[in-house]
C-alpha cells in the first residue's frame, strides 16, 4: 500500500515542478518580449551591434599653404608593407594569399626597400618557425611612396600586402621648416608640436566621421543594410603670408652662404614694411621635417634668440634725434673716442678708436661712428627721452607675431655707459623680428606695423574664409617727416663714398636705404667679448626702393669662416642682394634708378602654328635660351604669351607636339615649380637646392598630369664675390671692437 501511495504522489510532484518551471520560463519569455531587455541589456541593441559593422572615416588634417596657394604641409598617404605567413589564409592554392617562396620574396623586395636579401629572408623564416600570422620589416618597409608600392605590386609576390597610413608631408623639405613647424603621431593622431603646426593645431585638426551597416553571418552587407554615414569634418587650412618664390630665393641664398662660409648660424627675414606681412623667413642651421635624423637647433632664431645686434640699432638713435628736433647733419664733432662722464669708461669708434678727425654728424652716421650715436643719445636726447623713444619702438617687448616661442630682447636701463652702448647696439639685446618691426616705422611713414605670417584660415570642406588677418598699425613712434628724413640719410650709407655699405649693398636698378652692423659676441669664459676678425655677428637691414620701400630685409651671419681678403659683409651682402633684387623684380616693382647693367627686353615672337626650330632660332638671336620640351617639329604651347616682354634672364619653356621629359639635372627649384605649374605635372621631391636625380629618364614621352620624383641637393659652388670694398668699408668689420674701451 505504501509503495502504491508513493508511486501515485511522485508524478504529481513532477507535474507541479514542470508546471512551475514552465510558468517561470514563459513569464521570462513574455517579460523579455514585452520589455526588450534581458539582465538589463537591450536585446535589439545587442543584436544590431552583433550584426553591424562600424568603421571610422578619418578626417584629413588641414593643409598649410603659402600666399600663392602652394602646399607647404599636407596630409600624405604612405604605405606600410607586411607579409602574411599563415597558410590558413589560402583557400585556393592557385591564388595563394600567404608567402610561398621565401627566397623569391626576399630577392624581389630587397632592392625596392633598400634592404639585404638575407635580412628579409631571416625575418620571414623566423616568422614561419614561430607560427606567426604575419611579419613586418622595420622602418624601411614603412612610409613607402606610391612609386615603391607599385614596384612591389608589379612583382605579384603572394602574401605581400599594404596598409595605408596618413603622414604629415612637407613637399619642399627644408623650406621655411622652422616657421611651418612639425607634427608627431600620438595614438594614431597627427598632432602639431611647434611652429604653425603647433600654434594652429586645433584649427588644422579635423573630426573623424563614421560608417555603419548591417551584415549577415558571412560578413556580407544586407539588402537593406540600414547604412549610416557621418561625413568627417576635415581640418581647416591655413594660408600664410610667405611667398614661395621669395622664400625659395632666401633658402637658396642661405644654403650657398652656409656651404661657403660655414657660419655658426644665419638668420634672415623678408617683410613688406607697408603691411607687416612676412614674405620669407629662414635660419641656418635648419632641418628637413621629412627627415629628422640630424637636428642641431630647434629654435626659430629670428623670433626666439635675442642677441646684441650692433650698429643696426643706430637707425633708431638717428630716427629719435631727428624726430626730437636735435639732429643737425652739418654739426661737427670729434670722432675717435668718447666718455659720457669722467667716471665712465670711454667708448671708441670701430677703427680702433682712431676715428676720422672732426667730421659732421651726417658723415658720422655714414661711417657708422659709435661716438656719433653716443653723443646723439647722451648729449642731444638725454636719458629719459632716449629710452622713451626706444620703448616707443617696442624694443623692450615681444612683437606678438603669430608664431609660438617668441622671446623678447632686453633694453638695459642703467647709468651713462649703458645708455651710450645701447645707442649703438651693445649691452641691450633684440631679435631680428623686433628690429624689423621697429624699422617698419621708418619705411612706412612713421607707422609701425605688427608683423604676421598667418594670412587667413579657410574651411577645409567648403573653402569658406573663416578668419582673415589685416595689417595693423600698432604705434607711430616718429612723425612721417622724421621717417622720410631718416630714410634719406640711410640711403647715403649705401650711395655715399663714406658709407659702410657703399659698393657692397648697391642693387642693379634700385636704390637702397640701410644700415650695416657688426656686433661683438659675449665670451662666457672671460666675461668680456670674443676677439678676432671672424668672432662677430655681421648684419644688414636694407629697404628698397629707398624713397618708398616695398621690401625690407634683415640678414645676420654669425662667425663665418673668412678668407684673409674677405670681410664679414661678403656673406651678408650675397644674401641681401640676391633676395632683394630678384624679389623686387618678381613683384614687378618698377626700378627707380638707371640699371648698372641694362637688360634689353624684347617682345615674345609669334609661335602658334610655327616650326619649333624657327621659334628657337628667333629667341636665341635675341639672346634668350629657351628650354625645349620634346623633339616635335611643331610648337604646341609656350609659357610666355605672344607679344609679352621678355629678357635673357627669363626661363622660356617651348613644348613641342611630341613632348618628352627634359633633363632637369642642375635646374633650380624655381624652374622645377614653373614647369610643374605649366604642364600640370605631379612632382614630388626630396631635399632642396638644385636637381641631381629624376625618376623619369630624359627623353621619355611626357603626358600631362604625369608623375616624377626629383632629388635635390644644396649647391657646392661659391657665391659670387661682392664688389671690391674700399678701405672705409673694410673697417666696418671690426666695429664695436673697442666700444667699451
Amino acid at each position: 500500500m505504501m509503495k502504491n501511495k508513493v508511486t501515485q504522489i511522485m508524478p504529481t510532484i513532477w507535474i507541479i515542478l514542470f508546471a512551475l518551471l514552465f510558468t517561470i520560463i514563459l513569464g521570462r519569455f513574455l517579460y523579455i518580449q514585452v520589455s526588450g531587455e534581458a539582465s538589463g541589456v537591450d536585446i535589439q541593441q545587442l543584436a544590431d551591434e552583433k550584426r553591424t559593422n562600424h568603421y571610422t572615416i578619418p578626417a584629413e588634417r588641414g593643409t598649410i599653404y603659402d600666399r600663392t596657394g602652394m602646399p607647404l604641409a599636407q596630409e600624405h598617404t604612405v604605405y606600410r608593407l607586411y607579409a602574411v605567413l599563415d597558410e590558413g589564409q589560402t583557400s585556393n592554392p592557385e591564388s595563394p594569399l600567404h608567402v610561398t617562396d621565401v627566397d623569391k620574396t626576399a630577392a624581389g623586395l630587397a632592392p625596392i626597400l633598400g634592404m639585404e636579401e638575407a635580412e628579409i629572408a631571416e625575418s620571414l623564416n623566423a616568422g614561419i618557425e614561430n607560427g606567426q600570422f604575419q611579419v613586418e620589416f622595420g622602418a624601411q618597409a614603412r612610409e613607402l611612396n606610391q612609386e615603391q608600392k607599385e614596384a612591389v605590386e608589379e612583382l605579384e609576390l603572394p602574401g605581400i600586402h599594404f596598409l595605408e597610413e596618413p603622414i604629415r608631408f612637407y613637399p619642399n623639405g627644408m623650406f621655411a621648416s622652422r616657421t611651418i613647424g612639425l607634427t608627431d603621431k600620438q595614438e594614431s593622431n597627427i598632432v602639431g608640436i611647434n611652429g604653425i603646426e603647433g600654434l594652429m593645431n586645433d584649427d588644422l585638426t579635423g573630426v573623424d566621421g563614421s560608417l555603419s551597416y548591417q551584415r549577415d553571418q558571412f560578413n556580407m552587407k544586407l539588402l537593406n543594410p540600414k547604412e549610416v554615414i557621418n561625413e568627417p569634418d576635415n581640418g581647416d587650412s591655413v594660408v600664410l603670408t610667405l611667398d614661395q618664390k621669395i622664400q625659395t630665393l632666401l633658402e637658396d641664398a642661405l644654403s650657398e652662404v652656409t656651404e661657403q662660409y660655414n657660419p655658426a648660424n644665419v638668420s634672415a627675414v623678408v617683410m613688406n614694411p607697408k603691411t607687416g606681412e612676412v614674405l620669407g623667413l629662414g635660419n641656418r642651421p635648419s632641418y628637413n621635417p621629412n627627415d629628422m635624423n640630424e637636428v642641431s637647433n630647434w629654435y626659430n632664431d629670428v623670433i626666439s634668440t635675442p642677441f646684441e645686434p650692433g650698429s643696426t640699432m643706430k637707425i633708431f638713435t638717428l630716427a629719435a634725434a631727428i624726430d626730437a628736433g636735435v639732429w643737425n647733419p652739418d654739426e661737427e664733432y670729434k670722432s675717435g673716442t668718447y666718455k659720457a662722464t669722467d667716471n665712465t669708461d670711454s667708448i671708441g669708434d670701430h677703427n680702433g678708436g682712431r676715428g676720422w678727425g672732426t667730421i659732421s654728424f651726417l658723415e658720422g652716421i655714414q661711417r657708422s661712428s659709435n661716438v656719433a650715436a653716443a653723443k646723439l643719445s647722451y648729449e642731444k636726447l638725454g636719458k629719459e627721452r632716449f629710452y622713451d623713444y626706444f620703448q616707443s619702438f617696442d624694443l623692450d617687448k615681444e612683437t606678438e607675431i603669430d608664431l609660438p616661442s617668441e622671446v623678447a630682447g632686453s633694453l638695459v636701463e642703467g647709468g651713462p655707459i649703458e645708455q651710450v652702448t645701447t645707442s649703438f647696439g651693445q649691452g641691450s639685446t633684440a631679435t631680428p623680428i623686433q628690429i624689423m618691426k621697429a624699422a617698419t616705422a621708418i619705411a612706412n611713414g612713421g607707422q609701425m606695423m605688427k608683423p604676421y605670417v598667418i594670412s587667413k584660415v579657410v574651411d577645409g570642406d567648403t573653402s569658406e574664409v573663416l578668419a582673415e588677418q589685416q595689417p595693423e598699425v600698432v604705434k607711430e613712434p616718429i612723425s612721417a617727416e622724421a621717417a622720410s628724413e631718416t630714410l634719406s640719410i640711410l640711403e647715403t650709407v649705401i650711395s655715399s663714398e663714406n658709407g659702410t655699405g657703399h659698393n657692397i649693398y648697391n642693387l642693379d636698378g634700385y636704390t637702397v636705404a640701410g644700415k650695416t652692423g657688426t656686433a661683438q659676441i659675449p665670451d662666457s669664459e672671460s666675461g668680456g667679448y670674443k676677439t678676432g676678425k671672424e668672432n662677430h655677428v655681421f648684419s644688414f637691414i636694407g629697404m628698397a626702393p629707398a624713397e618708398d620701400p616695398e621690401l625690407m630685409i634683415y640678414v645676420s651671419v654669425k662667425e663665418p669662416e673668412l678668407e684673409d681678403t674677405e670681410t664679414g659683409s661678403a656673406p651678408v651682402s650675397f644674401i641681401f642682394k640676391n633676395v632683394m633684387e630678384n624679389g623686387l623684380r618678381y613683384l614687378n616693382i618698377r626700378p627707380d634708378k638707371e640699371s648698372d647693367q641694362p637688360i634689353e627686353a624684347i617682345d615674345m615672337p609669334a609661335w602658334e602654328g610655327k616650326q619649333t626650330n624657327a621659334v628657337v632660332e628667333e629667341l636665341e638671336q635675341a639672346g634668350v635660351a629657351p628650354v625645349v620640351i620634346g623633339d616635335g617639329e611643331q610648337v604646341d604651347k609656350v609659357n610666355i604669351a605672344e607679344g609679352d616682354k621678355i629678357s635673357s634672364r627669363q626661363t622660356v619653356f617651348i613644348v613641342t607636339d611630341q613632348p618628352q621629359m627634359p633633363d632637369m639635372q642642375g635646374w633650380s627649384f624655381r624652374d622645377v615649380l614653373m614647369l610643374r605649374d605649366f604642364l600640370d605635372l605631379d612632382v614630388e621631391w626630396i631635399g632642396s637646392g638644385y636637381v641631381v636625380k629624376q625618376s623619369i629618364e630624359p627623353g621619355t614621352p611626357l603626358n600631362e598630369q604625369g608623375y616624377v620624383m626629383l632629388e635635390l641637393e644644396e649647391p657646392s659652388g661659391e657665391p659670387s664675390d661682392p664688389e671690391e670694398e674700399e678701405e672705409t668699408e673694410e673697417t666696418e668689420e671690426t666695429e664695436d671692437a673697442e666700444e667699451e674701451g
